[in-house]
């Protein structure tokens, strides 16, 4: 995990051009954007807008038609698909709205996951570290149909963690869950964010955009605004200088 602040992820002139029958759509016209290490984002926008695409791209599922991407200087629409395979176990941890937990396998189990084929040591050990950083460790051996709607999208989180990536990309990760729960599941990313971890939240919630310290909205495939929180950020700033010794597990242990 990274904090010093220098761009992560560069995006210029990117295009993203789809075939759907005989017809060419432009999902990106031309985006330009850089995101640097240790800033909580969110994309938003309607129906139509790109934010999916710029998801699958940002997550390296897709790769554009033009322009460039460069995430830590290395130019993805170069590389091949082991490579950009290796790029999304080790370096991008996706969280998504519906979980997409293994129903048959433990909380502890589903965290490993991703370690499974790697030559990570102590794999064990860092799926429950990952659990206790989301305050679910005692859920360790809980099953998907076990847990509360929360505690699954914590447990997701945890396995996008394990691998200590350079970026969490979130896809809508408090659509299925009620309003109180979803403020539990930002509380979460609040505190990865205050500990170092660059976090990218794709959603239509206004609430999310809200406790982001950046929202860029799209339309039409285009960026239509990109404006920076200073109250968001200035809010965070105290919370964290109080906390800033407070692990994420301590936010949830009564919480149980």
């Amino acid at each position: 995990m990274c904090t010093n602040g220098h761009n992560l992820i560069e995006l210029v002139d990117i295009e993203k051009i789809y075939r759907v029958g005989t017809e060419l759509v432009r999902a990106l016209r031309g985006v330009t954007l850089n995101i640097r290490e240790n800033e909580y984002v969110a994309i938003m926008g309607p129906s139509g807008s790109g934010k999916s695409t710029m998801m699958n791209i940002l997550g390296c599922l897709d790769v554009p038609t033009r322009g460039r991407y460069s995430l830590r200087g290395h130019d993805v629409a170069k590389l091949s698909q082991s490579k950009l395979a290796r790029i999304r176990g080790r370096q991008i941890g996706f969280v998504f709205q519906t979980f997409e937990l293994l129903p048959r396998t433990t909380a502890l189990k589903n965290v490993q996951l991703p370690l499974m084929y790697t030559q990570a040591t102590k794999k064990r050990q860092r799926a429950m570290a990952a659990l206790e950083r989301v305050g679910l460790s005692d859920r360790a051996k809980h099953h998907p149909n076990q847990l509360s709607g929360g505690q699954k999208q914590r447990v997701a989180i945890a396995r996008a963690l394990v691998q200590e990536p350079d970026i969490i990309l979130a896809d809508e990760p408090t659509g299925n869950l009620d309003s109180e729960t979803g403020e539990e599941i930002m509380a979460v990313f609040d505190s990865l964010h205050a500990e170092g971890q660059t976090i990218i939240i794709v959603t239509h919630e206004e609430f999310i955009a809200a406790r982001c310290n950046r929202v860029i909205r799209l339309l039409d495939g285009l960026i239509a605004s990109d404006v920076q929180n200073a109250e968001t950020q200035e809010r965070r700033n105290v919370k964290t200088s109080k906390r800033r010794n407070v692990k994420t597990s301590e936010l949830f242990r009564d919480s149980q």
